[in-house]
Parts: structure tokens; sequence; C-alpha cells
């Protein structure tokens, strides 16, 4: 079954729906959101990417993230990736950014979700091969020791994240 999207505006505003498909063929901008999950220690949750992903497989990646469904807002989409992909229900999330569509971001706008929790995610083994918290300054020192292994745009996320007063 394929998955739909709104098709979105440079000003973010709906103006039609297409599949996944076709969304990344044509290069339609669309909607998408990103949660860094950070534990009661201050670490943060890193999924890789599972080598079946159709976009950067095997890449390190924020906690959880995934595409605004047609009809869904930002808050809902950020809810349902937390339980499809780390099994995380009822968590309370704090809206940190908006990201403008651009290349770098697969022309999606995205908004950035904060997640404080003690629970233990469990990731979905078809979605994330691998995973594990990290200190700010461990997960610093290995992007810079090696950029590659990480998405673009968590790379972007990630020196947001460290830049603001309430930094890991």
């Amino acid at each position: 079954m394929a998955e739909w999207l709104d098709v979105v505006d440079a000003s973010d505003r709906v103006v039609g729906a297409a599949s996944r498909a076709e969304v990344h063929a044509r290069g339609l901008l669309h909607r998408a959101v990103h949660i860094l999950v950070i534990n009661p220690a201050g670490a943060v949750y890193v999924q890789q990417r599972s080598l079946q992903k159709d976009c950067f497989p095997g890449l390190w990646d924020t906690s959880a993230a995934g595409h605004v469904d047609r009809g869904e807002d930002y808050l809902q989409a950020a809810h349902r990736e937390l339980e499809e992909e780390l099994g995380l229900v009822r968590q309370t999330l704090c809206s940190l950014a908006r990201l403008p569509a651009r290349s770098a971001t697969g022309n999606e706008f995205a908004r950035l979700y904060l997640c404080r929790t003690s629970a233990e995610p469990v990731p979905d083994p078809a979605e994330i091969m691998a995973a594990g918290w990290w200190t700010g300054s461990a997960l610093a020192d290995w992007i810079n020791q090696a950029p590659e292994a990480f998405t673009t745009v968590f790379r972007q996320i990630f020196a947001f994240y460290r830049s603001k007063s309430w930094v890991l």
C-alpha cells in the first residue's frame, strides 16, 4: 500500500497530495519530523537506519524521524514515529525548531522535537539496525571523526541542538 503525503508550497501550506514515491521522484516539497530522545543523564539516543531504507540506508540519524502523512499535523506524526520506531507512547514532546525545505533536508519542511524520558526505547528492527545512548561530547567527537556515517540533516540538527543554552 502506497504511503500518501501532503504536498506543500514554499510557505508550507498544503496544496495537494501524492504518493511518497512520486514526492521523492519529482522532488516535491513535503513535511517530516525529527525527534531527539534524551535520557535523565542527558545522553542522546541515536539510531542507525536499516539497510532496507530507500533513503540514507545504514547511516546514523535522529532518535526517530519520518514523514508527516497526508492529513496529519507535525505533532501527530512525531508521536506516531516515536511509537512505531521506538515503542515510546504518551511522551511529552517539546517543539525545538522548524527546518526549511531544501536539498539538504530532501525538500522536507521539518519540525524538530525534544523528548526527555526515562523510558528505554525498543527499536523496531525493520526500521533500525543499531541504536544507543551517547553523551553530547562523545557524539560530537564521533561526528567530527566520521561525518559520512551520519545523515546530513542529523549533523545539522545536532549542531543546532548543541548550540543552544541547554546544550548536552
